[in-house]
């Protein structure tokens, strides 16, 4: 199959995106403001409300889709009645509770030895002990960059883990599933299945979410600068992602 024409220059989307759409939202860099550290995030007290009222607006028709681990996300927002993908599309708990998921393989363990050994020799270097992976932060040393890929890019080669490259972040996950994925594992539930998706993210880590909603006759919405991409649409920044789900939720056709 072709692959998704990647765009530059896009444009907000229209305030009737959402209508009888199927809204999957990442969280980092999205919902939240990226912080130095994925413990010192700040989550808006208006969050929690803003997702309830989404939801019922959109008939159920919401989930949440993140790197972090699904036991991580449900620290910062209470989300127990909204379908869930954690640890990039490996983890995934639809809205009735039933969660899918790998056993976690042992190269994981060895990983994060290796990790944390690595990140000792470097301050303000933070290592994530995720459910399902192994990130390396280096926000709060961006020179560290190059030497931290090829790192972790040899370490992925002797463990057979998958490398992913983010936002001054790197980490090594199983094999599997990605967030393209998790996308289309929950059009498959009845009440995703005859709506439009729409992803909204702001990493690389999201494009296969973007690829996956635009082949299944939706579109993405990249937040933050522009950039070749698979979405679609552009916002700004985290606060411009806020404006437009409220005005949604507040005054949007059903």
């Amino acid at each position: 199959m072709q692959g998704p024409t990647l765009s530059f220059n896009l444009t907000p989307p229209p305030p009737s995106l959402l209508d009888g759409a199927a809204l999957f939202l990442d969280f980092d860099g999205t919902l939240v403001e990226l912080a130095e550290a994925p413990d010192e995030i700040h989550v808006p007290a208006e969050l929690g409300p803003l997702l309830g009222a989404l939801s019922r607006k959109l008939k159920g028709r919401l989930a949440l889709i993140s790197g972090r681990g699904i036991a991580d996300i449900d620290r910062y927002v209470r989300c127990s009645n909204l379908a869930v993908s954690g640890s990039h599309g490996l983890e995934l708990r639809f809205a009735d509770g039933r969660i899918v998921a790998p056993d976690l393989p042992p190269e994981i363990a060895i990983a994060l030895e290796a990790v944390e050994d690595f990140a000792r020799g470097v301050e303000g270097m933070v290592v994530e002990d995720k459910s399902f992976g192994v990130a390396l932060h280096y926000r709060k040393v961006p020179d560290i960059e190059g030497r931290a890929q090829a790192f972790m890019d040899e370490i992925a080669r002797t463990t057979g883990l998958r490398v992913q490259h983010g936002k001054m972040m790197t980490e090594l996950r199983p094999h599997g599933a990605d967030k393209g994925d998790a996308v289309r594992a929950f059009m498959t539930e009845p009440e995703f299945a005859s709506a439009r998706p729409v992803f909204v993210g702001d990493d690389l880590t999201d494009e296969h979410a973007f690829a996956a909603a635009a082949e299944l006759g939706g579109a993405g919405v990249l937040v933050g600068a522009a950039r070749p991409t698979a979405a679609l649409w552009r916002l700004d920044s985290v606060a411009s992602v806020a404006r437009w789900l409220n005005g949604f939720a507040d005054g949007g056709a059903l």
